[in-house]
């Protein structure tokens, strides 16, 4: 467990980094986009608090899988659902989405399908190499 939470720890700081300058862009085409003329100083530090929290958590929670004793498709629904929950309370906190049941099960539906989406090309990109591993390890055995 203490393994765990270090690498949660090293990797979630690591992707802080990246969290503000998200923000920034986010708020660049907004801008550009006219769906945002000014923000205030609250929303701004909401933004910047809860982004960077958001891409700790993102980032950190990957080490799940370097946890061997739990199977893949657990860590899936538990990185899964803690992508979800983060997720939703960071648009919701930034007013990036609109409370109510029609945006956020729109919202649910936009992240799950995104999600599947990323973990069958991240599967089929594995498996290729996987794949392709063997045959070399296979060749490499017929001839020594």
């Amino acid at each position: 467990m203490k393994k765990f939470v270090l690498e949660f720890l090293r990797r979630g700081f690591a992707a802080c980094v990246m969290g503000p300058i998200i923000l920034a862009i986010l708020y660049l085409i907004l801008q550009q986009t006219a769906a945002v003329e000014t923000l205030t100083v609250n929303q701004v530090c909401i933004g910047i608090f809860s982004i960077t929290a958001l891409a700790f958590i993102a980032g950190g929670m990957n080490a799940i899988y370097q946890i061997e004793r739990l199977p893949l498709m657990v860590a899936i629904l538990i990185h899964g659902s803690v992508l979800y929950i983060s997720y939703l309370v960071t648009y919701l906190l930034n007013d990036w989405l609109d409370w109510g049941v029609m945006p956020i099960v729109v919202f649910s539906a936009i992240f799950l399908v995104g999600y599947i989406v990323i973990w069958a090309l991240i599967y089929s990109i594995t498996k290729n190499r996987t794949e392709r591993l063997n045959e070399a390890l296979k060749q490499k055995q017929q001839n020594p």
